[in-house]
């Protein structure tokens, strides 16, 4: 890492995916799971709500000859190896799993996945397509507003030095008017003057931090079009334009704890995502929580009649009741934002209760 003055998105570019030493690619690494615990990890119920899911895209095209799904940010492959143990071998021996990591492929993985350093090209996959707390380590840079109220692009060292950079303009600062900024969000259709680094973020007070999410709706929006027909869904933690944190989100983890964001390769960095901005004009907008109980994962304990007539059975519903009650807590994994977008009509309206 060289320790020049540059913008949080080039900084964290080279802290998590250098090629030798970035955080997620660096040779013999844990990996996201060495570090934090995603939905994947908490239980095989996320697994299998995902085939569950599967399943319903699968019906809904009329059951290819070859069902593609692609996890995107697939980390060692946990979340395909829980899917392909959950489906049935009908569906399975039809599976086509790619993992999109820029990671080296993890030894022992299942030989059936294809691993993947970039997303499969456009139109080339039929089936589903889900990303997983992807979207929020796409990097991103961050801006400050200064002492009149201008925004400026926050510079960053490797050591996480920062300082106020030149004031945002362009397609960021349009992109901070659209998506970030207390004002009302313009029709597609206004012929309202391109925005100045003064106007891209209301209130005016100093100190004042935000995120440009542009690279995370291109990023998605190639994501969706490698679908030719299916369904994109993407889990992440999130936020909405009416309820934009004023000091933005950005933060690191290691170890299993969040840390000071330093991007020399030594924790992950992340940002929470502006779903909304990144949904296409089918898009659906959903909790985890409301996601999770339309495939039917819920957190209901199981009658305590069960416990006098087969305790063993009592102890293990018990279990996955809590298992699922953690992935469907409205204060926690519960509250991620889920992006469901279909491409086609086929597979519109796949999570309605």
């Amino acid at each position: 890492m060289t320790n020049e003055w540059c913008g949080w998105r080039d900084a964290t570019e080279r802290a998590l995916y250098g090629a030798d030493d970035g955080f997620y690619t660096r040779p013999g690494g844990p990996g996201p799971a060495g570090h934090f615990r995603t939905s994947v990890h908490v239980s095989p119920l996320y697994a299998g709500a995902v085939a569950a899911l599967l399943r319903r895209v699968d019906g809904a095209l009329g059951h290819p000859e070859e069902l593609a799904l692609v996890d995107v940010g697939a980390g060692r492959g946990e979340l395909l190896t829980g899917v392909l143990a959950a489906l049935p071998d009908e569906v399975a021996d039809r599976l086509r799993p790619y993992a999109v990591e820029r990671a080296a492929r993890p030894g022992g993985l299942d030989p059936r996945i294809d691993w993947l350093g970039e997303l499969p090209a456009p139109g080339s996959v039929t089936g589903l397509l889900f990303a997983n707390e992807w979207l929020d380590n796409v990097p991103v840079d961050v801006v400050e507003t200064d002492g009149d109220g201008v925004a400026r692009r926050v510079l960053v060292r490797a050591d996480g030095t920062e300082r106020l950079g030149e004031p945002v303009d362009g397609a960021d600062a349009e992109w901070l008017r659209r998506w970030w900024s207390s004002q009302p969000a313009p029709s597609a259709a206004s012929t309202a003057p391109t925005p100045t680094a003064r106007t891209a973020l209301s209130p005016l007070s100093p100190g004042l931090r935000a995120e440009i999410g542009r690279p995370r709706d291109e990023a998605w929006a190639r994501a969706v079009r490698t679908l030719r027909a299916g369904l994109a869904v993407a889990a992440d933690y999130a936020h909405a334009r009416q309820d934009r944190p004023l000091f933005g989100t950005l933060t690191g983890f290691r170890d299993g704890r969040e840390v000071r964001p330093v991007p020399d390769g030594s924790c992950d960095i992340t940002a929470h995502v502006a779903l909304d901005a990144c949904a296409g004009p089918s898009a659906e907008l959903l909790t985890q929580r409301e996601a999770l109980h339309a495939l039917g994962v819920d957190g209901r304990r199981p009658p305590l009649s069960l416990a006098s007539t087969d305790p063993a059975a009592y102890i293990r519903a018990l279990g996955t009741a809590g298992a699922a009650a953690e992935l469907t807590d409205p204060a926690g994994l519960g509250g991620f934002g889920w992006l469901v977008e279909p491409v086609g009509g086929e597979c519109a309206g796949l999570l309605k209760p």
